[in-house]
This record gives structure tokens, C-alpha cells and sequence, in this order.
């Protein structure tokens, strides 16, 4: 049921801004909120506002006319500077955070305006100043929080995430491959070293070439060196991919293999058979969106979860999930979860994701998959 059962009285042509000044799994989870306007308004102009360093997921979607990039430098000049630039140039300015910042461009920057609130005083103050604001409300999955938006706009919900695209698929195996993303932003999210070799010796015993994604920073690119060591078992394709490269990559890999991280939020919404690790993040907040979307909702808890072409794996113990970072409840600290977790069962999960590939059609691997060694000099 709508908040709002009426659409806003805009232009034939309105022109639209979407505000999403978080991380690159928050930009990506806009994407539904961008879709549903662009079904509402296919006039419109809509343009949506990042951080410069997460501009590359919404490359290629076809439901934006323009992204605009807050300055990489975030300052309080470049901010005003932006600020004026935008000066309510739009029809309908939508914001996804509840924070101070995407709130003031939102304001600022549109005639009509929606957004989420929290409580308390500064909420108060939000819903007089929108045009319409959205209370928010404790324990819900970031997608319904994106469509509670889509709600209070009075149009229909796209409950689906848009990937990045526009790009040829580039191949780095002769044959069936599976991609393994093993370094999520913060050490409390990754999985064990001893945990991710063991994955890769079993997806090449059943048959799967094995490619390895990762950032290009510095620090991460230290931890894959140390988890693959020689890379024996992968080739490595870390820092080489644009992220509507890696959308392509996806589309055509047999199985995914990912922590809690945006390439694993990404890899779902493509629709490739998806293996997600989760530690102390609760999946009823922050579980990956299969490509038909996510219904039911995930549960808190579990060994191994299936929603659509996505299996979510677990190893609940009983403070899990704390939504804390970490045991030590910081960026760095170690996670028992995912400590001991057990290749084991992680493999358990592959077996059950190649299984519904091949039952869907999917032609099954043939073992000794050919291996093709990308570029040199591109990768370190």
C-alpha cells in the first residue's frame, strides 16, 4: 500500500535528481528507485549525484541521462561550489539517506523534494522541510527502504537492481569458468586464506577455470597476493575490469564465489549463480537481490539459504548476526563466524548452486578447463 496515492504534479519533461552520496552497494541499490522513475516519467531528464569513486556502477544504465560527481576532495568550498551549480534546477529531487548532506542537495537542488527521516528532533525539522519525507523504520532490507521511497513518489516500485553495462564480454578462459571475489573492503568481512585456497583446488577439481577479482588498491591487492600466493590455482584478474566489464564477466561465469561486498551484491542482480559468505552482517538488512528480486525476505540465520540464483552460507553461531564490525567491533578485527567457517560447507553450497545451473540448462563443466593467461602488464 502507497504512503501517497498521487504523483507529483510535474512538467511533461521534469527534470530529476537522484542523491546518492554513500558507498558503491548503496549506489547500486538506488538502482531500483531509478528504474521506477524512469518508468514513471519516460520523459524525464534524470540525473543522479555520487562520490566520484562510485560513479563507475551506475556506467551504462540506461534509465539515467547524467551522473554528477561530488569532487573527490569533499571539502566544504568544492560542496558550495557544487551547491550553486545546482540551484534548483530540478522539477523533483529524491534523496535515499536520511544524512545531512544528501538532504541539504536534496533541498537545495529541487522545487519538490522526498527523502527518509529518522526520529528525534532533526527528523522533525526534515519533514517540514521536504515535500515528503519517509519515516524510517528499524530492521528493514535496504532495498525496501529504497522502494518505501518509490512508494511516497505515488508511482510503481521496480523491485529489481540495475547492473552496470554496455560492455563486450572479455574472455580469460578457454572454457567454463567460475569468478571468486576473496577481499571485501574491511578485514572483519573476509573469509579465511586456508578457506579461499581450498575453494579454488574444489572448483577446479569440478571442473571450473577459476578467476579471481579484486580491487586495485594497494592493501588489497597485498591480501590477494598473500591468499593466492603463486596463483597456481587462478589467474588473477584484479584491477583489470571496469565495472560494466565485470557485469559482462559475471553474466557468462558458471558460479560466484563472494564475501558481503558490492561485487557480491552485484554478481546476484546479474543473475549468475551466486555463493554470498556472511559473517556478523544481518542478511535481513543487507542480503544480496536475486535477479527476480528478493521474496521472501532472507532469514537471520542459517547454514545455507537459497532465494532464487542466490545462496547465502552462514555459520550461525548463536551471537550471529551481531551487525557489529567484528568480534572486536572494529574496521580491522578478526570474525569468529567467519574463522570457522568450513570450506566444507561452503562447498556444500557450489555443489547445490552448479547443480540448479545444470538443471536449468546450463551445458555442466568438463574437468581440466583450460586456463588463458590475461595480458601482460596488466595485472601487477
Amino acid at each position: 500500500m502507497k504512503m501517497f496515492d498521487t504523483q507529483f504534479d510535474l512538467p511533461p519533461r521534469p527534470r530529476v535528481l537522484v542523491v546518492a552520496l554513500r558507498r558503491l552497494g548503496d549506489v547500486l541499490f538506488a538502482t531500483p528507485l531509478i528504474a521506477s522513475l524512469r518508468r514513471a516519467y519516460p520523459q524525464a531528464r534524470i540525473d543522479v549525484l555520487v562520490f566520484a569513486d562510485t560513479a563507475g556502477m551506475l556506467a551504462g544504465n540506461r534509465d539515467l541521462d547524467r551522473v554528477v560527481t561530488m569532487p573527490a576532495a569533499r571539502g566544504t568550498r568544492a560542496s558550495l561550489a557544487l551547491a550553486l551549480r545546482l540551484l534548483k534546477r530540478y522539477d523533483l529531487a529524491v534523496s535515499t539517506q536520511s544524512g545531512d548532506r544528501p538532504t541539504f542537495f536534496a533541498l537545495l537542488a529541487g522545487r519538490r523534494h522526498v527523502g527518509p527521516i529518522d526520529g528525534g528532533r532533526r527528523g522533525a525539522l526534515r519533514r517540514q522541510a521536504l515535500s515528503r519525507a519517509v519515516q524510517n523504520l528499524p530492521g528493514l532490507h535496504r532495498l525496501e527502504e529504497m522502494l518505501r521511497l518509490v512508494d511516497a513518489l505515488g508511482i510503481q516500485r521496480v523491485s529489481h537492481l540495475v547492473c552496470p553495462g554496455g560492455a563486450a564480454p572479455r574472455r580469460f578462459a578457454a572454457g567454463p569458468y567460475a569468478v571468486v571475489h576473496a577481499a571485501p573492503n574491511f578485514t572483519y568481512k573476509r573469509w579465511t586464506r586456508d578457506g579461499w585456497r581450498a575453494l579454488a583446488a574444489g572448483l577446479r577439481d569440478r571442473g571450473l577455470a577459476v578467476l579471481a577479482t579484486g580491487g586495485p588498491a594497494p592493501a588489497e591487492r597485498a591480501f590477494l597476493d598473500d591468499v593466492w600466493g603463486d596463483g597456481g590455482l587462478i589467474t588473477r584478474i584484479d584491477g583489470a575490469l571496469a565495472w560494466p566489464e565485470l557485469t559482462a564477466l559475471l553474466a557468462q561465469a558458471r558460479l560466484y564465489v563472494g564475501p558481503d561486498t558490492s561485487i557480491t551484491h552485484l554478481a546476484a542482480a546479474s543473475g549468475c549463480p551466486t555463493v554470498a559468505l556472511y559473517g556478523p552482517t544481518d542478511p535481513r538488512l543487507w542480503g544480496p537481490v536475486p535477479a527476480a528480486g528478493l521474496d521472501p525476505m532472507w532469514e537471520a540465520a542459517g547454514t545455507i539459504q537459497r532465494r532464487g540464483n542466490v545462496w547465502l552460507v552462514q555459520n550461525p553461531l548463536p551471537c550471529l548476526p551481531c551487525q557489529n564490525e567484528g568480534c572486536e567491533r572494529h574496521l580491522t578485527s578478526y570474525s569468529r563466524c567467519l574463522d570457522e567457517l568450513t570450506p566444507a560447507r561452503v562447498l556444500l553450497a557450489v555443489d547445490a548452486a552448479l547443480d540448479a545451473a545444470l538443471a536449468s540448462g546450463m551445458p555442466a563443466a568438463e574437468p581440466g578447463a583450460e586456463v588463458a593467461r590475461p595480458p601482460k602488464g596488466r595485472y601487477g
